[in-house]
């Protein structure tokens, strides 16, 4: 089979009040029911469908989308090589349609990395209101991907893990009592693996809230844990924090910070949603503003709403040193901005830059 690059040719569009959707997807079943589901909203027009890349591939051309939805599995070309083909030459927000498998998981976390904007589960069991709530996120999501900023991903190269190191000064080492906590939401994997690869294995104790649904977070973590130095794990309640180990708070669940004795711990646990997100970065974040104070960092990258922002601003009053992501390199700007905006985020900085200035901020 012989499997051509994809260079389309970026065309002008005619600016439309509606959010152009082409579905790519293997099954006609599921074309079907996705375009049904999305022209319920009168903001969306589902443009087209493709039954796999290569169809898709001309179509993007001649329909010039403004976001498309993509099945992680297909048979000719799976997800995550149309996205490395098509991303660096034709960026273009991607919402991946996952199913809970295993290896559903698996593609979905390689797709987010190789550009995807964000993902949808596919329901695995009650179809009809599995399927009802699918499409009322999936239609949310799209509404939020036709904004996002893609923009980076043209002519990218895959940066290697060897090329991501930070001027990290040896004193690390003896910030014990130091902790940086990171929030995260649409666009997040790939901001937080760009930063904590970068982290030595002496940089102190890492916790992290990534807006993701229980499964992916633990598998988030595993591959995580293959490209750097410090140890990455799901975080369980009890897990202590410490240098060189980084914790991503577990899908479906609340994760704090408390002092137990000289040792710094973390709780994970159910509760109602706050920010309409669970795990939520505020409730991560005031935690780090009661009980590690003026010994945290905090960090906002990029994310849809205002998750976390008072907490951000909890932090800074509690004598944190706080960051925000800044809008050029965020996919989305929504929680660095309101973090900003609100007063806890002292300063907005390029992705890039972010490892470097926390280990000036440790140092």
């Amino acid at each position: 089979m012989n499997q051509t690059p994809f260079i389309p040719t970026p065309g002008t569009s005619s600016v439309k009040n509606k959010i152009r959707v082409l579905i790519v997807d293997d099954s006609s079943l599921v074309r079907t029911v996705l375009s049904n589901g999305l022209s319920q909203d009168p903001g969306i027009e589902v443009v087209g469908t493709a039954p796999d890349p290569f169809v898709a591939r001309d179509k993007i051309v001649q329909l010039k989308p403004h976001v498309l939805t993509l099945d992680v599995e297909m048979p000719r070309m799976d997800g995550v090589d149309f996205l490395r083909r098509l991303m660096p030459q034709y960026p273009l927000p991607v919402i991946m349609v996952s199913a809970l498998t295993q290896k559903g998981k698996r593609i979905t976390l390689e797709a987010l990395d190789a550009g995807a904007v964000d993902f949808v589960t596919k329901p695995a069991t009650d179809l009809q209101r599995g399927l009802e709530d699918m499409m009322m996120e999936l239609r949310t999501k799209v509404k939020i991907a036709a904004n996002a900023n893609v923009s980076h991903w043209k002519n990218k190269r895959q940066t290697l893990p060897s090329e991501r190191t930070i001027n990290a000064p040896r004193a690390l080492a003896e910030s014990t009592d130091k902790v940086i906590v990171i929030g995260a939401s649409t666009g997040g994997t790939e901001a937080i693996r760009q930063i904590i690869s970068q982290f030595p294995p002496t940089m102190p104790g890492v916790v992290i809230v990534q807006h993701m649904p229980p499964g992916f977070t633990k598998m988030f973590a595993e591959r995580l844990n293959t490209i750097c130095a410090m140890e990455v794990k799901e975080a369980e309640s009890g897990d202590r924090v410490f240098n060189g180990r980084i914790l991503i708070a577990p899908g479906d669940m609340h994760t704090s910070i408390f002092r137990s004795g000289g040792t710094y711990q973390v709780r994970c646990e159910m509760g109602e949603k706050v920010c309409g997100h669970r795990p939520s970065v505020e409730v991560l974040m005031r935690s780090a503003a009661q009980h590690v104070g003026a010994n945290a960092i905090g960090v906002m990258l990029t994310g849809m709403g205002h998750d976390g922002a008072d907490g951000m601003g909890a932090m800074r009053q509690a004598g944190a040193r706080t960051l925000a992501q800044d809008e050029a390199s965020c996919v989305v700007f929504g929680m660095p901005n309101e973090a900003f905006k609100r007063g806890g985020a002292e300063r907005l900085l390029p992705l890039d830059k972010i490892a470097n200035e926390i280990a000036r901020l440790l140092s």
